[in-house]
């Protein structure tokens, strides 16, 4: 039995256990405990960027002096940079690693209901729906049917808007650490931390990104999706508070 069969079989089971509670959206419920299962196992690595981000933090004083001294040599600032950060066992892109690691399950979730079929036979998963919505669909599909403002165009309404304004929070916090992490955001007068020069430039716009995810990919990923981002908020002002 293949990885994806075996997936198909676990949400299917699992729907039919919460179907008393959710009736037909008892897969959509699936998905979102199955998505904070995933949140649960990368948990640890999202503690430990929380402490990374807090190390910068303290480091702050001796960067400073690091640009004092080697501040009209970039190349030796840089390379100072670098070894205090390995001395202090401190990774600049240590939280990046809990997105990473949860792109195998958004992609599973993908494949589960973008296919017609899974391991020869046809896709039971394509039956079941968030309220009138199928999560199989695409927002698309709403658009092309010109029910926008419909049953299953509303799911869309109310996803759009939950991402919304977790993405207008997650955008203050961004702009927050980076205000408050100037070894990861860089300073008018010293390079930036090895490997952020771009990044610390589009965080703080990142977010907004889960609105077009929303919006093209299938209702289950998209789902899984909303679901993730929701625990990133509640969990960034447990850990960062």
């Amino acid at each position: 039995m293949s990885v994806f069969s075996a997936s198909a079989h676990l949400v299917e089971h699992l729907a039919d256990l919460l179907t008393p509670l959710f009736h037909a959206s008892a897969a959509a419920a699936a998905i979102v405990l199955f998505t904070a299962f995933v949140r649960l196992l990368v948990h640890p690595l999202s503690r430990a960027a929380a402490r990374g981000r807090r190390a910068r933090v303290a480091l702050q004083p001796r960067i400073a002096e690091l640009r004092e001294k080697h501040g009209k040599d970039r190349q030796r600032l840089q390379k100072a940079m670098v070894e205090l950060h390995a001395e202090e066992k401190v990774s600049p892109l240590s939280g990046c690693l809990p997105s990473l690691l949860q792109l195998p399950a958004f992609f599973l979730l993908y494949h589960l209901f973008s296919s017609s079929t899974i391991g020869g036979e046809s896709n039971g998963l394509l039956m079941h729906r968030l309220f009138a919505a199928p999560l199989g669909g695409r927002w698309a599909d709403v658009l092309a049917d010109g029910a926008v403002f419909g049953p299953a165009g509303l799911v869309y309404v109310g996803l759009f808007a939950l991402v919304a304004a977790i993405a207008v929070v997650n955008y203050r916090h961004a702009k927050l650490t980076m205000a408050k992490d100037p070894a990861g955001a860089g300073t008018a007068d010293g390079p930036k931390a090895p490997g952020l020069d771009t990044v610390s430039k589009v965080m703080p716009f990142m977010s907004f990104c889960t609105l077009v995810t929303v919006a093209v990919v299938p209702l289950a990923a998209a789902l899984y999706v909303v679901t993730s981002t929701t625990w990133s908020a509640v969990e960034r002002a447990a850990l960062y508070r």
